[in-house]
């Protein structure tokens, strides 16, 4: 193997039609840490992380590599690591403290890394796993919603990455009622197919959901939070939950007090960032794939481009910018 590989970063704050605003590059390959698998990367998915990253960060003229989501095969492990081999092929979404996975060569510690799902392709594997770790923390370590549960789930952008997860887990894992929001035709029917149990529109959202939930809702998974919390407060009921996965600015919650609705964050960076030895992305991973091999839950992969190079990642990080796409953009191949 080269000392080199082939990468793909930014230098500055472009907008993303800008053909500088990714770049092709070729840096050193990174050298693995005790805990660390180098990962020959195989496919590689964009997530809105990517775009806010590329967008809020001035690398200052440094060759930053972007990155969240990859799947690949283990080309040399740590001295200390002890729950993968070379040869293995894994999935994971990395850590936002390192660099990311848009290169040939990826090192990441394997407490937050999984054994990919054997049924599918290294594409159809690279879609899943922020997503799906985002959706999974959300269910079962914010709500705390028990494997038998009842109530209601709304999920906001149930046809993006993080709504068909939890769509999908929520369905396959609870006994909860569903609710997604989506409004054309091919969002709507993309939601339905996944298994909710009622797709709304998010335009008329307060009638729409009393329609099909007159008591409200108990649990509600926000990625759009922004100007939403009024309507919250009248469609969530009393004592109810609601997680945020966006980042608004100058949010007022006090609408939400007089019912007692607990309001909760989750960023799935917490654990490789604060918890760097916490084994539970990687247990989740690990269980994921047995629910993905038994056919219960499947791939949100909708857009391939590829090979990975500056010029496919920009086209990707456009489509994602639209905020209309329905599941995930993926890039494959060196």
């Amino acid at each position: 193997m080269s000392d080199l590989m082939r990468a793909v970063g930014y230098r500055r704050n472009l907008p993303i039609t800008d053909p500088e605003s990714l770049l092709d590059a070729e840096i050193p390959v990174p050298v693995p840490g005790p805990h660390d698998l180098l990962v020959r990367v195989e496919a590689v998915s964009v997530n809105p992380v990517d775009t806010k990253v590329r967008a809020g960060h001035d690398p200052g003229g440094e060759l930053k590599l972007l990155g969240y989501d990859a799947a690949g095969v283990v080309v040399a492990v740590g001295e200390r690591v002890s729950r993968f081999a070379v040869g293995d092929e894994v999935w994971y979404a990395g850590s936002i403290g390192r660099p990311g996975t848009n290169a040939q060569f990826h090192a990441v510690d394997e407490h937050v890394v999984g054994h990919k799902p054997a049924n599918l392709s290294f594409a159809e594997a690279a879609a899943l796993p922020l997503t799906t770790i985002t959706a999974w923390e959300t269910l079962f370590d914010r709500f705390r919603v028990a494997k038998d549960a009842t109530g209601t789930l709304l999920v906001l952008g149930a046809a993006g990455g993080v709504g068909s997860m939890a769509v999908q887990l929520a369905r396959a894992l609870t006994d909860l009622t569903v609710i997604g929001t989506a409004s054309r035709p091919e969002s709507r029917q993309w939601v339905s197919e996944l298994g909710a149990h009622h797709v709304v529109d998010h335009h008329d959202l307060v009638d729409e959901v009393r329609a099909v939930a007159p008591t409200g809702v108990d649990y509600l998974i926000s990625p759009f939070t922004a100007g939403n919390i009024e309507r919250y407060a009248k469609i969530v009921r009393p004592g109810g939950r609601i997680t945020a996965v966006d980042e608004p600015e100058g949010l007022d919650l006090l609408p939400l007090k007089a019912k007692s609705i607990a309001w909760h964050w989750e960023f799935m960076f917490t654990r490789p960032l604060f918890l760097p030895t916490d084994p539970g992305q990687h247990e989740l991973l690990e269980e994921v794939a047995r629910l993905v091999d038994a056919g219960l839950l499947r791939s949100t992969l909708t857009r391939q481009l590829g090979p990975i190079n500056a010029e496919n990642l920009r086209r990707a990080h456009e489509l994602v910018e639209t905020s209309a796409t329905i599941g995930k953009v993926v890039v494959a191949g060196f």
